[in-house]
């Protein structure tokens, strides 16, 4: 792991793989961090130099300060990250609030874009009553006694039992974040949304969900999709909030399709 100050912040980031690949930047779901794309870098490492970075407040990153904070800011640090990486275009990933990053850059950075995957996101996820009453108790009450209550949203009841550390083990990595860094983005989530904004951009994007999802379930994928002008649009059954995760072979296989459908 490595450090760049962005804007007088100490954003935590990995970049890995031969720097004559084309870069693909992996952007993480709210409350996670960069580990999510842990087990997906094999497959994709032999082909592509990847970066990932933790959001603010988030993994090792420094917490925000003052806020608000904005969809254009966290496109900006993965601009940031991009131009350090010395990438003029580069492919992008992401989930949840990584998706919402996706976005932004779609609706002002396409240019820099060869391809996008957007997951388990949508133009609008929930509403703002929802993010801000939980940005309030995050405050109140701060992400470590949130966690156990937020954490099992995340991931299919299967995999769960699959795997019993899971949910402890995610929890123990979202107590650790900044609540205020958190409920900023929170807050953002519910201001700040994609609708009307997407259409028309001219950049090849790939949608995937899972049928088990309830922070961002198909239909909010299905009204993604027709803001994007109709972009193809997967539902992985069985599968929760974060695929790189639960399913990270399968996973692999469609970023690595959608990809190569570009190079």
């Amino acid at each position: 792991m490595a450090f760049l100050n962005i804007q007088g912040r100490s954003v935590a980031y990995r970049l890995l793989g031969a720097e004559a690949h084309p870069l693909v930047v992996l952007a993480h779901p709210l409350g996670m961090s960069q580990a999510v794309w842990d087990d997906v870098l094999p497959a994709l490492l032999p082909r592509y130099r990847v970066l990932t970075w933790d959001l603010p407040g988030h993994g090792a990153s420094q917490a925000w300060g003052e806020g608000p904070i904005t969809p254009a800011d966290l496109a900006a640090e993965a601009l940031a990250l991009a131009d350090h990486a010395g990438a003029e275009r580069f492919h992008f990933a992401g989930t949840s609030i990584g998706g919402v990053v996706g976005q932004a850059l779609i609706g002002e950075h396409g240019d820099r874009l060869l391809s996008v995957m957007l997951t388990n996101t949508g133009a609008v996820i929930g509403n703002a009553e929802l993010w801000n009453t939980r940005a309030g108790r995050v405050r109140q009450e701060g992400l470590v006694a949130m966690s156990e209550e937020i954490v099992p949203r995340w991931f299919a009841p299967a995999c769960f039992e699959a795997e019993p550390a899971l949910k402890a083990g995610w929890c123990i990595q979202m107590g650790r974040g900044d609540d205020d860094s958190y409920a900023l983005l929170c807050e953002m989530l519910g201001r700040d949304t994609f609708t009307g904004k997407l259409a028309g951009k001219g950049v090849e994007v790939q949608l995937l969900g899972g049928s088990e999802d309830l922070a961002t379930p198909p239909a909010t994928l299905e009204a993604l999709a027709a803001e994007l002008d109709g972009a193809p649009l997967e539902i992985l059954e069985g599968v929760g909030h974060v695929p790189s995760v639960e399913v990270p072979g399968l996973f692999a296989d469609k970023l690595l399709a959608a990809m190569q459908h570009t190079t």
